[in-house]
């Protein structure tokens, strides 16, 4: 594992900011995991991602579908929330393969629940709160797994 950046933002809109940046640098086949507690801005930065890839509707968390995709950007996103998987062949039921090694970037919401399916390389964003710098506060880390 190697960090790649970090990034510490004290608002929602600074979050999404990163999002953004990420989403338009980001290429096909691009897979990001997001580690972080409940509520700590992991759908935040999915919608920055999101319209840095050129995705203008709402974007929201697919926690009772587990997957969503959107495909009016330039390069479609395939978003994951494992949170409610139940039994690791829900996802063989999806056709997960299909995203995790498409055309598309895939975002994946918990995905240490689901870490055997996980493909080789990806890119870890842990999203991290310390109250003592403030309500807003965010340390944002990436890291490349398996680079």
């Amino acid at each position: 594992m190697e960090i790649v950046t970090r990034h510490e933002t004290f608002s929602d809109k600074e979050t999404f900011e990163i999002g953004r940046r990420i989403g338009e640098s980001a290429t096909p086949g691009k897979v990001f995991t997001l580690v972080g507690d409940l509520g700590v801005g992991k759908t935040v930065l999915t919608q920055g991602i999101a319209r840095g890839l050129g995705i203008t509707g709402p974007v929201n968390s697919p926690t009772f579908t587990i997957l969503q995709v959107y495909d009016e950007g330039r390069i479609p996103l395939y978003h994951f929330d494992v949170y409610r998987i139940g039994d690791i062949s829900e996802m063989d039921e999806i056709g997960y393969e299909d995203y995790f090694y498409g055309d598309g970037v895939c975002i994946i919401e918990w995905a240490n629940l689901i870490e055997d399916l996980l493909p080789e390389h990806y890119t870890e964003i842990t999203i991290e709160k310390n109250l003592e710098k403030g309500f807003d506060y965010r340390m944002i880390t990436m890291t490349r797994v398996n680079a």
